[in-house]
């Protein structure tokens, strides 16, 4: 069994014993995530499409750590005017392993 979350503005496909990178959410390591709006549930022979969420449907996450994401580098540069400025930047992250799926 599969779904279509979305949280913090985005949307991931996941399955139960999944691990996936979100934005960072206020929880404690260990707490668990309850994922309201499910956009899709599906398994191998039918599937659920919310409109715009499937009623009754929620996703159980473990939240397992809070981490940085990859560093994405930033540059400027303006031409013949010797500017140039070069940063840096890491998103904060949670760690979320999908326990259970419940399909209304």
């Amino acid at each position: 069994m599969y779904a279509v979350i979305e949280t913090g503005g985005k949307q991931y496909k996941v399955s139960e014993g999944d691990t996936i990178e979100i934005e960072k959410v206020r929880a404690a390591p260990g707490e668990e995530l309850t994922f309201d709006k499910v956009l899709m549930v599906g398994d191998g022979k039918d599937c659920a499409i919310g409109r715009p969420a499937v009623s009754g449907s929620k996703v159980i996450g473990e939240l397992l750590r809070h981490d940085l994401g990859e560093k994405i580098v930033i540059g400027k540069l303006k031409r013949r005017k010797k500017y140039r400025r070069k940063t840096g930047h890491r998103q904060d992250i949670s760690v979320v392993r999908i326990k259970q799926i419940i399909k209304a």
